[in-house]
């Protein structure tokens, strides 16, 4: 017998009782609690940014409306989601066995402390609150990384490479806000390395799940592989995002992001999604893939046309366009998945991810009818807090509680 199908040692049976959760179902799969809380965080954030942008609610937090309200967006929401997925992915990429149980408790309650501390950190005072609100995203970093390394999965060492960077830019955040009273800086950083785990994450998911929709639809087309193209394209964004990041306004760097943006739609136009087109599960991996090009493309024109291309508006195409839209259609799918159902777009489902694109459109559109700048903020935030009560309208049971596969499509895990 070799080595590879030797008995499992002791410590990795140790492992597998700690893991063998027998509890209540949400903590059985990271899916669950991070899913569940990024959907609560969403329509909690959000509903509150309105009122608290126009002064209507003051919040008991230390820093800038703004910021406050970009942090929570990337470092709260964002963190929630990417936690949920990588902890359900991860063990299908390494072989072992999920976080769950106590552990997964221990996790999910760093994340929630994390958003008190932020808000009251007018309170707590700025060391206590960046202490709480970073321990999240360094611990998971680790697990994500031990699991990594256990596993031997070096091709997903990039994956923990950029939860890593999130991490310190969180870090970041707190030092950049508390010396120089905002973080712009530390933001556009988070940002980018957002982009480039959807371009990484979505780049390797679109193509892989339109392949698996075209095969069972018996047809003879199929997605072009990555290639050398497609590396190409990688770096040159991220040498776009770094350039956007250190200078944002500078003519090269809107070239950087014009190429890039022209670059990712060659790459998602090789992926062949209007044959995919009657499945919205498909269709919205593509449309946020295709937003997040878009965002170059804006965030490059702003450069150079700033009135035609206001900076906020552009921005937004990746924050609630590109992040939103591809958060929302990996909660969907991952959690349809990974808890039996059939692979099929509810009428929850189709009217998540309307509602968040109508969010995108009425968000753009504000600096365009500044008479109903107001009016046109209450609405996207309500389009978006609509969008994620209909996610959980349609997938709390799932995530709260085991139900009975209902149908036969599974989810592709090797991700």
């Amino acid at each position: 017998m070799s080595l590879s199908q030797s008995a499992p040692r002791a410590p990795a049976r140790s492992a597998a009782r700690t893991r063998a959760w027998r509890g209540a179902a949400i903590w059985s799969r990271g899916f669950r609690p991070f899913f569940l809380g990024a959907a609560v965080w969403a329509i909690l954030a959000v509903g509150l940014w309105p009122f608290v942008f126009s002064g209507q609610i003051e919040l008991a937090t230390a820093f800038t409306p703004i910021d406050w309200h970009a942090h929570e967006m990337i470092f709260g929401y964002l963190a929630a989601v990417i936690a949920g997925f990588l902890t359900t992915a991860v063990p299908n990429w390494t072989g072992r066995l999920p976080v769950s149980g106590w552990p997964l408790m221990a996790l999910t309650s760093l994340w929630i402390a994390g958003r008190v501390a932020m808000f009251e950190s007018a309170r707590l005072g700025r060391p206590l609150a960046a202490a709480i609100d970073c321990a999240f995203l360094i611990v998971f970093a680790a697990v994500v990384a031990v699991e990594v390394v256990a596993g031997r999965n070096w091709r997903n060492a990039k994956v923990v490479a950029l939860v890593g960077a999130l991490a310190v830019a969180n870090l970041a955040f707190h030092w950049e806000d508390a010396n120089s009273g905002f973080a712009e800086f530390s933001q556009r950083a988070a940002l980018a390395l957002v982009v480039m785990l959807i371009l990484l994450v979505g780049g390797r998911v679109t193509p892989s799940f339109t392949n698996n929709w075209l095969a069972r639809a018996g047809s003879p087309k199929r997605p072009a592989p990555f290639g050398r193209f497609d590396a190409f394209v990688m770096g040159l964004s991220g040498l776009a995002l770094a350039a956007w990041v250190f200078a944002p306004s500078e003519t090269a760097s809107a070239a950087l992001m014009l190429a890039a943006g022209l670059g990712n739609l060659g790459r998602l136009a090789r992926w062949r999604g209007w044959l995919a087109r009657r499945d919205p599960l498909v269709l919205v991996l593509h449309a946020g893939f295709g937003l997040a090009a878009a965002g170059f493309l804006f965030t490059g024109a702003s450069a150079i046309l700033p009135a035609a291309f206001p900076y906020g508006a552009s921005v937004h195409v990746w924050t609630i366009g590109a992040t939103g839209l591809m958060t929302l259609a990996m909660m969907t799918r991952a959690t349809l998945g990974h808890s039996g159902q059939a692979l099929v777009a509810s009428p929850a489902t189709k009217a998540a991810y309307l509602l968040l694109a109508t969010a995108l459109i009425l968000r753009v559109g504000m600096p365009f009818f500044p008479r109903f700048e107001t009016a046109l903020l209450h609405a996207a935030a309500c389009a978006w807090a609509l969008s994620f009560a209909a996610f959980l309208w349609g997938f709390g049971s799932l995530l709260t509680r085991d139900v009975r596969v209902r149908g036969s499509w599974r989810m592709q895990s090797k991700v």
